[in-house]
């Protein structure tokens, strides 16, 4: 073994990012689960066995995407000390949301989609009533409307 060889790293880490920037939103969940509802339909709708296989490997990658942000969620933005006390369902939010979007990934039931959007919508409520906007995102100027 030479010197090369025995400095390197065994493995490659990542993180979420290398700089830490303080933007949460779980309507970044939300909109990757609604592409996976809208998937699920039309996967249910078709008879293309092509195209349904190809919504397959779409509606896994958007699911684990969306389990992604909610997982920057849960890793970054909550803070046991910070929020459990005046929020105590946020943990339990947030690991119901995530374990859903593992079954959605396995799942082409639009019932199970649906839920998965209402967890990602209980996330997002407590996430606003605990000041998630203004803590992790840049302000817009006022004449500039922020969701529908």
């Amino acid at each position: 073994m030479n010197l090369k060889e025995w400095i390197r790293p065994s493995r490659t880490v990542e993180g979420h990012c290398d700089l830490p920037c303080g933007i949460y939103d779980p309507e970044q969940a939300r909109i990757e689960a609604e592409s996976v509802y809208n998937i699920i339909k039309k996967y249910n709708d078709s008879k293309d066995e092509v195209y349904r296989q190809r919504a397959i490997g779409i509606k896994e990658e958007r699911a684990e995407l969306a389990k992604h942000h909610l997982d920057v969620l849960w890793s970054d933005w909550y803070k046991p000390e910070k929020h459990d006390a005046k929020f105590p369902q946020l943990k339990d939010a947030l690991k119901a949301a995530v374990s859903q979007g593992s079954k959605v990934k396995a799942s082409v039931d639009l019932a199970e989609a649906q839920k998965f959007l209402d967890l990602i919508d209980a996330v997002d409520q407590i996430w606003e009533k605990a000041g998630g906007p203004q803590e992790t995102r840049v302000a817009r100027p006022a004449a500039t409307p922020t969701r529908a």
